[in-house]
């Protein structure tokens, strides 16, 4: 599985950074068989070396994203938010969506069967791409109304997969959102694992595909 996580100027540290380090253990603990399991990178649309995000930590990145219809396509695009209740101008979700080129980037990539995972308010920036219309989702609670009027079929639930589209509620939900995907592309071993060597108490309030619901405790 190789993911991509799309970094701007501004995204919420914890958005990316968390499902980062998820898959990145997922990953080599998947490889450790000595097959290729994936690889996840942060991407950004222009070719940069670097990106600020919301609370000025400086992220290094790896690569410009690739077109939808390349070779180095990701299986799984992830998309941070930040920034975009407080309608921050210059650097956040919400400025990204002004601009434009996020979205068409996202629209395009879903339009050629991209699976998007967003996180927090990145779901904003779905519905500014029109990839979340008549889609379950959900996104961070202040921005849920503008969810629901745009279009989307707003779901109460931490993490909502809609097959090719997830969505994780507000900052932390994304570390739940990528071990679920993690679940279910590694089993519920090695996503286990990696909630032990991260220390995290996984909350399993999961809308499933089909609207079943996904919640589970220990």
């Amino acid at each position: 599985m190789d993911v991509d996580v799309l970094l701007y100027d501004g995204f919420d540290e914890l958005d990316g950074i968390g499902p980062y380090e998820v898959f990145d253990y997922a990953l080599g603990y998947a490889a450790e068989g000595g097959d290729r399991a994936g690889r996840v990178r942060y991407v950004t649309l222009d070719e940069r070396e670097s990106v600020t995000a919301s609370h000025g930590t400086r992220v290094g990145v790896d690569a410009t994203m690739p077109g939808p219809d390349a070779g180095e396509a990701p299986d799984l695009l992830v998309v941070p938010g930040g920034g975009w209740n407080a309608r921050d101008e210059e650097a956040s979700a919400w400025a990204e969506a002004q601009k434009g080129d996020v979205p068409r980037a996202l629209a395009a990539h879903h339009a050629a069967g991209t699976r998007i995972a967003s996180v927090c308010t990145g779901s904003m920036l779905l519905a500014e791409a029109g990839v979340t219309d008549g889609r379950r989702a959900v996104t961070h609670a202040g921005a849920i109304d503008e969810l629901r009027e745009s279009g989307a079929e707003v779901v109460d639930a931490r993490v909502v997969d809609d097959g090719d589209l997830l969505t994780a509620g507000g900052v932390t939900s994304g570390i739940d959102l990528a071990l679920y995907i993690v679940e279910r592309e590694f089993g519920r071993e090695i996503a286990d694992r990696v909630a032990t060597v991260i220390e995290y108490e996984r909350r399993y309030a999961v809308a499933g595909p089909d609207g079943e619901s996904a919640e589970r405790s220990e």
